[in-house]
């Protein structure tokens, strides 16, 4: 009796011993895996930094032996989240001057600015995140203010958008603008001839060439900073849209160096050094960083009235806003991207901008296939135009612009124009994926906001009733995808990252709710509760 069960026991042994080894299992976890089916699994298997099989718990246990065995405890579980259009370096940098997010009224900007000079005292003041729309009296300001309690200190504030600066008399003179400064692409913008300090567009250039610029030990911080924030919200991948060489190839160093762990998609910006030097390269790409795209604005923003509409503004006639880069340019630019490698991805606003960056992309794609060419933004299209997105061309959007600007974007558009705008459903419909990312720090980093503001249409208090344009609403499923998977495909990413599949990266995140299922107005409030790089818990 002893004998036979001892033989019984020998195969059940060998077949313990024959499992085989994983670094991990999740187990116990309510999976949105976001493949093509856009199955649900319970557990995941994880080998070597990639998802090695995606099933149910039991199976999965009996299969393999795990050195550490994770119970998610119910909780859902998504792909690493994609942040498709955000400026990362920027949201670092921006740890490092006056936060003017949120500020009512440009005296709480003066205030803030004057409380952050006394605590860390500067020879160069810098701001970021005044709008105008947001306070009583919605005209731009004055530096008048600025010009009494700095009279020998260049203050440099830039607005929310990242499309106009307002700055002091003692910026403008080291930057060399007069009454007489004639600057193409923007404003320098005038009240009863005189200049007020804001500069919309092409005239920041002229003060950019004058700010100091960070020192390496800032900039290093300022890119773990905006690491650290990111990974908070449960992005593991971020498309920094616009980067210099300089910045990328310290990105890259610090990847390598095991001190800067997300994945960057990183848009090179478009300058004609940059050019010169990554045209020839060639695509960059490691597990970390992928290179192989080109940054150009088409035109302003709407909320500065520096977006190209194809017919004056609404609210201020005789104004059409202005190309950044001129038609002409965007063309010759086209044509060169186009012998190459690269994407081209346009900053397009208005209608105006749309359509150039739209026919130009037409005509030097005709004969080329599957190079995923984006407009980023795509925010007001008029509704003849949409059709150009039906031939490859990838929309790039930002479903919380449409949530903060909705209480003035009928005054800049008027009624008929406001139908082409933040249509992300026409979009959808016509291009078969939309990218989705958050342009922060233009908007807030979370995630989760994106996701609410695509489904609800809504800011959190609820408002407009019933959502705003809700016929160009997303679904939970389409949003989730445009966060993920579609993300992964417009970097061509898609056989890497973007979903729970074998092979791909274990990129994942455990959330506090079920995204899928929670009531709409309680998206806001989800957080990412564990979050996992190659299978390396990073939060």
């Amino acid at each position: 009796m002893k004998k036979y069960t001892l033989l019984l026991l020998i195969p059940l042994l060998f077949a313990c011993n024959s499992k085989q080894e994983v670094d991990m299992i999740v187990h116990n976890a309510n999976i949105y895996t976001v493949d093509e089916e856009f199955s649900k699994a319970s557990a995941v298997a994880i080998k070597d930094g990639k998802f090695l099989e995606v099933g149910e718990d039991e199976d999965l246990q009996k299969k393999y032996k795990a050195k550490e065995l994770l119970d998610a405890k119910g909780k859902t579980m998504v792909p690493g989240l994609i942040d498709a259009h955000c400026h990362f370096y920027g949201l670092g940098l921006n740890q490092q001057v006056v936060d003017l997010v949120g500020t009512s009224s440009f005296d709480e900007i003066v205030d803030k600015v004057a409380a952050f000079q006394k605590e860390r005292p500067s020879s160069f003041i810098r701001g970021r995140g005044w709008d105008q729309n947001d306070w009583d009296e919605k005209e731009f300001p004055t530096k008048d203010k600025l010009d009494e309690l700095f009279p020998d200190i260049p203050v440099v504030l830039e607005r929310i958008d990242g499309h106009a600066y307002l700055v002091n008399q003692k910026a403008l003179n080291l930057a060399g603008i007069t009454d007489e400064t004639q600057v193409d692409g923007g404003e320098i913008v005038k009240k009863d001839g005189a200049i007020t300090g804001v500069l919309v567009d092409n005239p920041m250039g002229l003060v950019d060439a004058v700010v100091p610029q960070p020192i390496k030990e800032q900039q290093i911080q300022a890119l773990k900073d905006a690491e650290r924030i990111s990974l908070g919200y449960g992005l593991t991948t971020v498309n920094d849209a616009g980067l210099g060489r300089w910045t990328i190839e310290l990105i890259d160093s610090l990847q390598q160096a095991g001190e800067l762990s997300i994945r960057i998609y990183a848009m090179v910006s478009n300058t004609p050094d940059n050019l010169d030097h990554f045209l020839e390269k060639g695509i960059i790409k490691t597990d970390q960083l992928n290179v192989r795209s080109i940054k150009v604005y088409g035109d302003g923003a709407l909320g500065s009235r520096g977006a190209a509409l194809k017919a004056p503004y609404s609210d201020q006639p005789g104004h059409f806003g202005a190309m950044v880069t001129p038609v002409a340019e965007i063309g010759a630019l086209a044509e060169r991207i186009a012998a190459s490698d690269y994407q081209m991805n346009t900053h397009a606003i208005g209608d105006s901008a749309n359509v150039v960056v739209l026919r130009a992309y037409q005509k030097v794609l005709q004969d080329k296939e599957d190079r995923r060419w984006k407009v980023e933004h795509a925010q007001v299209v008029s509704l003849q135009d949409f059709d150009y997105f039906e031939d490859g061309i990838i929309p790039s959007v930002q479903p919380t612009h449409a949530i903060s600007d909705m209480y003035w974007a009928g005054d800049r558009l008027g009624p008929e124009r406001i139908k082409g705008a933040y249509a992300y459903k026409t979009l959808l419909e016509k291009a078969g994926i939309v990218a989705l990312g958050t342009d922060f720090p233009v908007e807030q980093v979370s995630p989760f906001l994106t996701f609410y503001a695509a489904v609800a249409r809504q800011d959190q208090e609820q408002y407009p009733e019933g959502g705003f344009q809700m016929k160009d609403a997303l679904t939970r499923e389409e949003t989730l995808r445009g966060m993920t998977l579609w993300a992964a495909y417009s970097n061509f990413e898609e056989n890497e990252k973007g979903s729970i599949e074998p092979g791909k990266f274990a990129d994942f995140v455990i959330l506090s709710d079920d995204i899928m299922t929670v009531p709409v107005e309680s998206i806001p409030n989800i957080s990412a509760e564990q979050v996992f790089l190659g299978g390396v818990r990073v939060k």
